[in-house]
This record gives C-alpha cells, sequence and structure tokens, in this order.
C-alpha cells in the first residue's frame, strides 16, 4: 500500500493540511484512504505530469476536488485570492495541497498562512525552503502580494 510520505515532495504542515508535488495515481488513491475532504490542485491540467482522471479517482474516495491552475513561469494575484477564498471557506477540513513539485503550493501556502493566520514570514519561510529557492519572478510575485495584503516582508 503506497504511504503518503512516498509523495514526491510530501510535507505535513498541520493535522489538517499537507503539501506535495504531484501525486501518482496510485497515490491519488492513498490521499483518498487517509481521511483528507479536499485536494486543490494548483498545477496544470495539460501538464505531461497531470494524472488525467485526477477528479474521478479523488471524487470515487469522497474527496472534494478543486482545481487552480497557476503558471509557474508567471503567477497571478487573482489565482492567489482564489486560493485565499477557498482556504478561507475550508478552514475546517483536512486539506491536501499539490502542484507539479510543491513549489507553488508551497509558496501560496506560506503567503495564506502570514496573510490570513497572521504568522511571520521567517516561521514559515522554512516550509518553503526546505523545497526550493524562489527564483525573481516567484520572488516578487512574493513581495508584491505582501505589499497588497499590507504584510510585513
Amino acid at each position: 500500500m503506497t504511504t503518503l510520505e512516498a509523495i514526491y515532495n510530501y510535507r505535513r504542515l498541520s493535522p489538517r493540511l499537507a503539501t506535495a508535488g504531484q501525486p501518482l495515481e496510485e497515490e491519488l488513491h492513498a490521499i483518498g484512504r487517509a481521511g483528507f475532504d479536499v485536494v486543490i490542485n494548483l498545477g496544470l491540467a495539460d501538464a505531461p505530469y497531470a494524472v488525467a482522471d485526477e477528479r474521478a479517482i479523488l471524487e470515487s474516495h469522497g474527496l472534494r476536488y478543486l482545481h487552480i491552475p497557476v503558471s509557474f513561469e508567471a503567477p497571478e494575484a487573482g489565482r492567489f485570492e482564489s486560493f485565499r477564498e477557498h482556504m478561507r471557506a475550508l478552514a475546517q477540513h483536512r486539506l491536501f495541497i499539490h502542484c507539479a513539485a510543491n513549489k507553488r503550493v508551497s509558496v501560496f501556502v506560506a503567503l495564506y498562512r502570514v496573510i490570513e493566520e497572521g504568522r511571520r514570514l521567517d516561521e514559515v519561510w522554512t516550509d518553503v525552503e526546505a523545497i526550493w529557492q524562489p527564483d525573481a519572478a516567484w520572488q516578487a510575485f512574493i513581495r508584491d502580494t505582501l505589499r497588497a495584503a499590507g504584510s510585513a516582508s
């Protein structure tokens, strides 16, 4: 049986929140068996890494599936705002959030935790750095998002 820890760049951030890169088909079934309520996918549906029937697999386990495609090369404020709204609405649910490599997700979740939960950036930044060092485009996105939210960077 596949375990969640086998999923690429898997991170358990809290009892109700886990993040990862793109799960393989058999790993999607493991997510379904693990007690999550909702899966949010920030990856692109037409990418080579995507699992074509991800929604159907997860829904067969009773999970809600949300897809918010985020361009890795050019992240957009509107996509983060959509993510933020869903995260607020789902605050009491067990969430599994993924993209291709947990890069997009690590930044979106860190920004959410700073803006919505009042956490310090340096406190949540270790979860980003465990995955990657954001490039210039992502650093600008982070700076602009924090500035727009009135949060310290």
